[in-house]
């Protein structure tokens, strides 16, 4: 690949979009506006940074040029589903891209792979020519494989190409992203900061016309012919990493850097990078290089003439991890499964469902948590060894839900879910093992005896259950309760007890709330409500019944 440094990586970004990337018929830009944008490079926010870039390039775009503008999480948090089309591609486009990025907030996750997925099909892929640029900050957070749908892509499309831009990202997290592109013969482009993208402007947009020839001057004498000199060879490095000494490469992507050789027992200027089977052009003279796979890395120096070849070995001493989580034996595999590698000098936690990983040999341990469930093991590493390894957590699956009556209306509002182990400490309570918000709420346990607790507003219960390892097991609570629901004009506040008086003459209070109007989910059984007023008018009480699964609406005036 011809020499890039790192201080115009971001003009290779802008002049791939002006000159390369929208030159294809139809071209779909697609922004990351998950939370991390917020983050600040030298004192301003990265999402300021990607508005303007985007105006400015998009300025030099040919008003006849189709083009589209996608977003993801920038209208839910946690949602791996906010994916949105907004300017669908169409010619002019330029203002209304520069409006709809102006608009975006930025707040959710990083789907990164289904918004790729969603933009090809939005251009017919398998039709038509289609280019697909994505501008991301972030590595993929809802289980996509961005590497597998590049092959996907190229393989079902016509023409597909997709261009991934890391903004911000350090050299190890470009690595489990840039396959997306190189997958479909397009670029993974590093843009580090603002400068890079002022020189990105300076070298494209903002590039001065060229001066009109010169008039042809008249043809000198014709020179002696020069000396034989020797060919310059096309790539004068190739590098190759390999686990250990004459062993097997990798299958997970490499990341090569050259560095200049300062000769000072210190690395020098970057003076280029890429990724997996790479060739180098340099200028003779004296370097580093430096491959890394994962958690491993190796480093070489060579000496380099114009007319020579060298290909370089790089042995990493390393061993190649295959982990796939799997929730109990024969299961496919959780994606929600997180898989944690502490490796010698460090652990590597954004894995989840499976991940292929290379770590120094070594002593590695491996652990997977998935809900309530974890497994471990730790392996004793060899240099040059290949690990394709199942993990299983061990652990059942729990489907909870409430319902006012059995097998009456399911409670959707206001619930909440403690799981509890079964047995009873020495002092009378229970370990609480998790806990989860809203209907048909799933939990991962290990297998054993469990109790679940449920708040429905301001009924509380509790129904045992059991789990075993690879079953679905429904706890279905019955709440034995209905709603009532309250209409007081005037009124300050409610207050609700049970009708029955204890042995003191004093009722139990239920729930409370303020205002003039209020509706909670009650126990079947007798009560009373008092309100409250805002004027000097005197509280009220009035009995009233809740039966189960039914609905009381009371007037008070």
């Amino acid at each position: 690949m011809a020499v890039l440094s790192r201080s115009i990586a971001a003009a290779i970004l802008l002049f791939f979009m002006t000159s390369v990337g929208f030159a294809a018929n139809r071209v779909i830009i697609i922004l990351d506006a998950s939370g991390s944008m917020w983050a600040q490079i030298d004192g301003k926010p990265k999402l300021e940074i990607a508005r303007e870039s985007l105006r400015t390039v998009l300025q030099s775009v040919p008003a006849d040029d189709e083009v589209g503008f996608m977003a993801y999480g920038h209208r839910e948090k946690g949602s791996c589903e906010d994916i949105q089309l907004i300017v669908p591609p169409q010619p002019g486009s330029a203002s209304a891209i520069t409006a709809a990025a102006d608009s975006l907030k930025f707040l959710g996750k990083t789907p990164l792979t289904a918004a790729v997925k969603q933009a090809a099909e939005a251009l017919k892929y398998t039709e038509d020519k289609a280019t697909v640029v994505l501008i991301t900050d972030g590595l993929e957070t809802c289980g996509g494989d961005p590497c597998a749908l590049g092959k996907e892509l190229k393989a079902a499309g016509v023409d597909f190409t997709a261009d991934v831009v890391g903004f911000g990202l350090t050299a190890d997290e470009g690595k489990q992203i840039s396959c997306l592109a190189e997958n479909t013969g397009g670029k993974y482009i590093q843009a580090s900061d603002e400068k890079a993208l002022q020189e990105a402007l300076v070298e494209t947009v903002a590039a001065p016309a060229p001066a009109p020839a010169p008039a042809p001057a008249p043809e000198p004498a014709p020179a002696p012919a020069p000396a034989p000199k020797a060919a310059e060879v096309d790539y004068n490095l190739i590098p190759q990493a390999f686990l250990k000494d004459g062993g097997a490469a990798p299958k997970t992507d490499v990341y090569y850097e050259i560095f200049k050789d300062d000769a000072q027992g210190t690395g020098g200027k970057n003076v280029d990078y890429g990724y997996n089977a790479v060739k180098f052009h340099l200028a003779a003279g004296n370097y580093i290089v430096v491959a890394s796979s994962g958690a491993a890395k190796a480093e070489q120096k060579v000496s380099l003439t114009a007319e020579k070849a060298t290909e370089l070995a790089l042995n990493l001493n390393a061993a190649e991890l295959s982990i796939h989580a799997r929730p109990s034996p024969g299961a496919d595999v959780d994606r929600n499964a997180q898989i944690s590698i502490a490796y010698p000098g460090g652990t590597s936690d954004a894995n989840y469902g499976e991940v292929k990983f290379v770590v120094p040999a070594g002593e590695t341990k491996v652990t997977v948590k998935l809900g309530a469930g974890e497994a471990s093991e730790t392996l004793q590493l060899a240099a040059g060894q290949v690990v394709d390894k199942d993990m299983i957590v061990g652990v059942g699956k729990a489907k909870a839900n409430a319902f006012y009556t059995q097998g009456g209306e399911k409670a959707e509002t206001d619930v909440s879910w403690k799981v509890y182990k079964a047995a009873k400490k020495i002092d009378g309570t229970r370990d609480q093992v998790t806990y989860a918000y809203g209907a048909d709420s799933l939990f991962d346990l290990p297998p054993g005896d469990y109790v679940m607790g449920v708040d429905v507003q301001a009924v509380s219960t509790e129904q045992p259950f059991s789990v075993t390892v690879g079953q679905m097991t429904d706890v279905n609570v019955t709440l034995n309760a209905g709603v009532l629901a309250v209409d007081a004009p005037g009124a300050d506040g409610f207050k609700i007890f049970e009708a029955k008086k204890n042995i003191q003459g004093e009722r139990k209070q239920v729930t409370y709330a303020y205002g003039e109007k209020m509706q909670t989910t009650l126990a079947a059984g007798d009560y009373v409500l008092v309100t409250n007023f805002t004027t000097d008018k005197a509280d009220k009480e009035t009995p009233f019944t809740v039966k189960a699964g039914e609905r009381n609406e009371l007037k008070v005036d």
